[in-house]
């Protein structure tokens, strides 16, 4: 079947996007390589949202919580509703390995998107693939080990451990918290001179007080030489003094990335600081009819989209392919 839209990823934003594309009356499929919302079934099991649930509706289906700030397994059941409601077209565990731009007969592109199970032809393709599946690496010796994760999901299996958390920002500050209160001990190092400005304002100070009275240790400007099965070695920016510090495990919270593989393999440009090239008012890329759509627009500065403002970009997309089409 040749569909008008494909549309890869069904996160909250790629949801939004099919429920634009039915409502314009388009036929579309979105297909999703993992669980429907899949990073967000991925992040820590009792993390709580920073938005609020109207930032994060769709389609104007009310999201109520019992709380000011969701959870994350509320979030989980509300982007199921919203797929339920609107009957979306929604195929999971169905990886997109490549999108071939063709030509027909008469000139007109369309695409071959190639999956894991299948091939489809579509006239459009949305990437909202967000930006999460994708760690960014430490390079150093040992990050292979199976000590080292780079994603955190609950502190029970830390319990009398002692455990390094890399980062410092809110993934970092959040897991750092959650293991001291489950009783693993905790060092936290950085990178940078101090923790991120923008760490949550009932975070930060929390985590700065167990710094000072010594229940977590802190090193910042220091980043992460060598990781050994019961040590890993630090080394600070400023002085490059290295020494060894006691360890179990390793929670390396450094930031995601987006799959530049694959958007770079059907064209779309990417500038010298990491960011990818396409018309913030219509989410085009300099590929013709190849849209971006959520975290994955951001490119490297993963934290500049959300989904309370990705999910804008549904309409902004299927307006401009509506005005297109009144063109031709």
């Amino acid at each position: 079947m040749h569909y008008d839209l494909i549309i890869v990823g069904a996160g909250p934003v790629g949801l939004a996007c099919g429920i634009e594309a039915q409502n314009a009356g388009y036929s579309y499929l979105i297909l999703e390589k993992g669980c429907l919302t899949n990073s967000i079934f991925h992040w820590p099991t009792f993390v709580r949202l920073f938005s609020t649930p109207d930032l994060l509706e769709l389609g104007e289906l009310p999201f109520t919580t019992a709380n000011e700030k969701p959870t994350r397994r509320e979030t989980l059941v509300y982007y199921r509703r919203v797929k339920n409601k609107f009957s979306l077209n929604v195929r999971q565990y169905e990886e997109v390995l490549k999108v071939n731009p063709r030509e027909t007969s008469v000139h007109q592109p369309f695409f071959e998107v190639i999956s894991s199970k299948t091939t489809y032809l579509a006239s459009k393709v949305i990437l909202a693939t967000g930006a999460f599946d994708i760690f960014t690496p430490l390079n150093v010796p040992g990050e292979e080990l199976p000590k080292v994760t780079h994603y955190y999901k609950e502190p029970f299996s830390y319990t009398d451990c002692h455990v390094l958390v890399i980062g410092g920002k809110n993934s970092a500050v959040e897991a750092a918290l959650d293991l001291y209160r489950n009783g693993a001990y905790v060092t936290l190092v950085s990178r940078e001179p101090e923790l991120a400005e923008n760490v949550k304002y009932w975070l930060k100070p929390d985590l700065e007080n167990r710094i000072k009275s010594g229940k977590i240790e802190a090193y910042f400007s220091t980043h992460v030489k060598q990781i050994e099965s019961d040590t890993v070695t630090l080394e600070h920016a400023l002085t490059g003094k290295s020494f060894t510090i006691k360890n179990d495990f390793v929670v390396a919270l450094t930031g995601y990335q987006p799959d530049y593989e694959l958007l770079e393999s059907v064209g779309v440009g990417v500038t010298k600081d990491k960011q990818f090239v396409y018309d913030s008012e219509t989410m085009e890329t300099n590929v013709k009819s190849i849209y971006l759509a959520g975290a994955v627009a951001a490119g490297f500065k993963t934290g500049n989209i959300f989904i309370e403002n990705g999910r804008r970009h549904a309409k902004q997309i299927i307006r401009h392919i509506i005005s297109e089409q009144k063109k031709e």
